[in-house]
């Protein structure tokens, strides 16, 4: 029999329906779950059970009312640090940050609360989100759940090793250059970033995305059919659009005629490790097994992109830092200082060739693209790193050399997901990721999803170590 912190969102909503389940006891259950990993992973920042057992009991008498306030009352939900929930504090990973309360929900926590979903806890980030693990000055050391020597991937860090440990079925992260899907990869779940607008967050930024992260794709349509709602405080909010959500099963015939290219190697970066390079050659013959046409790709990123992208984000980096007083400066990440200070000395005219290459990006992007239904690649060149370390590389003159399959579609405002496609020898997962046409969210989904179906038996979920 399931756990109940392992049921889906469909499951635990069909449940309250029927009224064998309450939202009272699967919180309580995702609670106790939590208090056995929290030790060992420490994903969460805000986790306030007497709160989140006061909404499972509104929510638990809404549903004996037979008057639930949305779609997903009473399902439990984890929110990223960085998405600004009313009354609380936003660190943004950094013990840098002064701790005011938010005056009010961003949009996806907004969304989140006007359905009735149960937020059980906020989630762990890396300072200022500038990192692809869950290192902080902030928050204590975040883990991987399948191997707590192993960092869980980041920004999303938190969010990601929820979601992989068992804390309920649904998390929100964002992504600027692969804080969803790196994550995901990493702890072996699924994710997509949306088109740029899709989901609306605040403060938006350029590539910035919030986004699911989840167990199953079913469970990411559930959320996005909430998320996706437009929000006039996001000046990248897409209108609304009536999508057909709940259409995201069409089964492995989805796959049959499709053109999907297949990227085996970024064009900067990181080598793509051996056995990343056989899961993600795997999947591509799966794919082609159920009808799907593979051709494989030339590489359309280049070093000179990725280091000018580094660049402007360090120059960003660097005069926010700048402006704050010393003292709180100096309570920054110091690999991330340096890497911000690095910029001092760019001038003018570097500083503008370096921004330009986010354009470059784009445009390369959706050239390569174009002639194709969906990209196939993997996420990222390697599988998840030692918990302490900053990168991959842990050099904060090369600290991006892993983002290369995934900031392009940042760029570019095309749809991306990961979804498991295998394990190392040693059992750590392996993302693939599925990139789509800007606005073909739905498409994504869809593809994912058939993916899911004919990728053969999963690992057992990772369990919380004895006591």
């Amino acid at each position: 029999m399931t756990a109940l912190h392992d049921l889906p969102a469909h499951a635990l909503l069909a449940a309250y329906r029927q009224r064998t389940l309450s939202p009272v006891e699967v919180t309580q259950a995702v609670l106790a779950h939590m208090e056995r990993w929290e030790p060992h992973i420490r994903a969460t920042y805000l986790l306030r059970p007497e709160a989140a057992l006061a909404q499972a009991r509104a929510s638990e008498a809404r549903w004996l009312r037979g008057e639930p306030q949305g779609l997903l009352d009473g399902v439990p939900v984890t929110i990223k640090d960085n998405i600004a929930t009313a009354g609380d504090p936003t660190p943004l990973g950094t013990a840098a940050v002064e701790l005011v309360p938010a005056a009010a929900d961003a949009p996806p926590a907004a969304r989140m609360r006007e359905t009735g979903a149960v937020m059980v806890a906020k989630t762990t980030m890396p300072d200022y989100g500038m990192l692809s693990s869950g290192l902080s000055t902030f928050h204590p050391l975040s883990r991987n759940p399948w191997d707590v020597t192993r960092g869980p991937g980041g920004s999303s860090a938190g969010g990601g090793a929820a979601a992989a440990a068992g804390y309920g079925p649904l998390h929100i992260g964002t992504d600027i250059g692969g804080s969803l899907r790196l994550p995901a990869s990493w702890c072996g779940i699924f994710s997509l970033k949306p088109s740029l607008g899709r989901i609306p967050i605040d403060p938006p930024y350029t590539g910035r995305a919030a986004g699911p992260m989840t167990r199953t794709v079913a469970d990411a349509a559930l959320m996005m059919q909430v998320l996706s709602q437009p929000d006039a405080r996001d000046s990248m909010s897409l209108p609304a659009q009536d999508i057909a959500w709940g259409e995201f099963d069409q089964g492995a015939e989805r796959l049959r005629g499709l053109r999907i290219g297949l990227l085996m190697e970024a064009g900067c970066g990181l080598p793509v490790d051996p056995e990343v390079k056989a899961a993600v050659e795997h999947a591509a013959r799966l794919l082609e097994g159920a009808g799907a046409t593979i051709i494989p790709m030339q590489p359309f990123m280049t070093q000179a992109m990725l280091d000018g992208m580094d660049h402007f984000w360090r120059m960003r980096s660097h005069i926010d830092l700048q402006a704050l007083p010393a003292e709180r400066r100096d309570k920054v990440l110091p690999y991330i200082r340096t890497w911000a200070d690095s910029a001092a000395s760019l001038s003018g005219t570097e500083v503008f060739t370096a921004s330009h290459q986010f354009h470059l990006t784009r445009v390369a992007t959706v050239k390569a693209c174009s002639a194709l239904d969906y990209v196939i690649s993997p996420v990222a060149p390697n599988v998840a790193f030692q918990a302490e370390l900053p990168s991959p590389t842990n050099d904060p003159l090369r600290p991006l050399e892993h983002i290369g399959f995934t900031v392009p579609y940042n760029m570019s405002e095309q749809p991306a997901a990961s979804v498991n496609c295998g394990y190392t020898a040693s059992g750590l997962p392996i993302g693939l990721q599925i990139a789509g046409a800007r606005f073909d969210d739905l498409g994504v989904l869809q593809v994912s999803r058939a993916f899911e179906s004919i990728r053969g038996p999963q690992h057992p979920w990772p369990q919380p170590p004895a006591a």
